[in-house]
């Protein structure tokens, strides 16, 4: 778009140095100024979000065997491809855009794609979680709050901030975009020792000759985005169909002030709680707590509808509190009795495994009993945990009963045992029968 924009604005030059000069002009009476306008760099403005990123490319390519063996296998899925850009439609402008506020190669924007798949709610096995696959430590130092109501590490505009924040700080480090791709996938503290090693050697210290100390998922990574940067810039020669996304904002950010809902705030934007809960993949809870500080994102054109209806809402906006559970006395079935709501809703609400129970000092949510009960306080937001345990087995009930009597307690009871005979009487009794 720039490189277009300057070539409009030589040839400007070039048009004006070609105007005859005034005296050609001297009839000002018959003859009509000349007026050159620039184009406005509006009329440039890309269609869609693909050609943004092609124009912003910044980092030096990779050309090696990897990166063909993932540039086919992206290209023999267009399945997979189609999904993937299904859910980036969302997310994929405002990471542009932050990108482009930094000065950052726009080709990190495709960086999700290798991460998540634009999945805000993917898990790895080592516990990464969002769009940028922050473990948790990580996402504490760039102050991505995790608590039982919000997990900030799948926040579209917290983890997009800190995820950008981090990548600049590996590129500070290393002052090579290949290698900050690689710390950010391995940590910063293995790369430096790969660079120490190969030092030592007198070897190379670039992405390709570090390979061979890394595990084999970073020695992809670099390659992999490598690949996806390929499709996106000949989509055709690699006969993908890449899916259009436009170059506007899908999403806008609502301040709010109490505590809502996540289903009343589906309603009042009149979107479906799927489509709420993908633009605020964070919050964990039916209820988002939290004052002015804590945003929703709803689709642009639904932000008015919300805030409309929000005007006209009569009711109650949250009903739900929180209880500390003080014994192991406070079951889950008697504190449904006691708030009006069911065991399954109760655990439903606090993800709590059937057959297990609550430890005391536990905090869950409950409905609250009134309607205008207050919000949840800022300490129980921060300071909430779940404890439960399996269920312990009752004592084991025989299926045998004890026999019972139906005669007075003063008759004796039946003896089992056969009662003695004397010797001698034995044999009186033996001899009779012989006889």
């Amino acid at each position: 778009m720039q490189d277009r924009l300057k070539q409009a604005v030589l040839i400007a030059l070039a048009l004006s140095a070609a105007i005859p000069a005034a005296s050609s002009l001297a009839a000002a009476d018959t003859a009509k100024s000349v007026v050159l306008q620039v184009p406005a760099v509006e009329e440039y403005k890309e269609t869609d979000v693909w050609g943004r990123i092609r124009s912003g490319y910044a980092i030096p390519d990779v050309n090696n065997a990897l990166v063909s063996k993932h540039v086919k296998w992206y290209a023999d899925r267009q399945d997979y491809i189609n999904r993937t850009v299904g859910r980036a439609s969302l997310y994929l402008y405002h990471v542009v855009e932050e990108l482009e506020k930094r000065n950052m190669p726009t080709e990190l924007a495709l960086l999700p794609f290798i991460e998540s798949a634009f999945n805000p709610q993917a898990l790895s096995t080592a516990n990464a979680a969002g769009l940028w696959q922050f473990v948790p430590g990580t996402g504490r130092d760039y102050d991505l709050k995790q608590n039982a109501f919000k997990d900030d590490r799948r926040s579209v505009l917290a983890s997009t901030d800190a995820a950008l924040s981090y990548l600049q700080r590996l590129y500070t480090m290393f002052g090579d975009w290949h290698l900050a791709l690689a710390a950010y996938n391995w940590g910063e503290g293995n790369v430096q020792k790969a660079i120490k090693r190969n030092q030592a050697a007198g070897k190379p210290t670039d992405f390709e000759s570090l390979a061979e100390h890394m595990p084999a998922e970073t020695r992809n990574y670099v390659p992999k985005l490598q690949a996806v940067k390929n499709i996106v810039a000949h989509p055709a020669q690699y006969a993908v169909n890449l899916p259009a996304i436009n170059n506007e904002p899908y999403f806008t950010a609502i301040e709010k002030t109490r505590d809502i809902d996540l289903a009343l705030a589906a309603k009042l934007a009149e979107i479906s709680v799927d489509e709420f809960k993908a633009l605020n993949p964070q919050f964990k809870k039916p209820v988002i707590t939290g004052g002015e500080q804590t945003k929703i994102l709803l689709p642009t054109e639904n932000a008015e509808k919300f805030t409309a209806n929000l005007a006209s809402w009569t009711s109650a906006l949250s009903s739900w509190t929180t209880h500390k559970i003080s014994s192991a006395r406070e079951s889950i079935a008697s504190l449904a009795r006691k708030f009006g709501t069911t065991p399954d809703a109760i655990r439903q609400a606090n993800n709590i495994p059937q057959k297990s129970v609550l430890k005391a000092g536990s905090t869950i949510l409950v409905p609250k009993i009134s309607a205008n009960g207050p919000d949840i306080s800022v300490e129980a937001i921060e300071n909430a945990a779940l404890a439960v345990e399996a269920e312990r087995p009752g004592p084991k009930r025989s299926n045998y009963r004890q026999a019972t009597s139906s005669r007075s307690e003063s008759k004796p009871a039946v003896s089992l045992v056969k009662p003695r005979v004397k010797r001698d009487e034995a044999g009186k009794s033996k001899s009779r029968r012989s006889n």
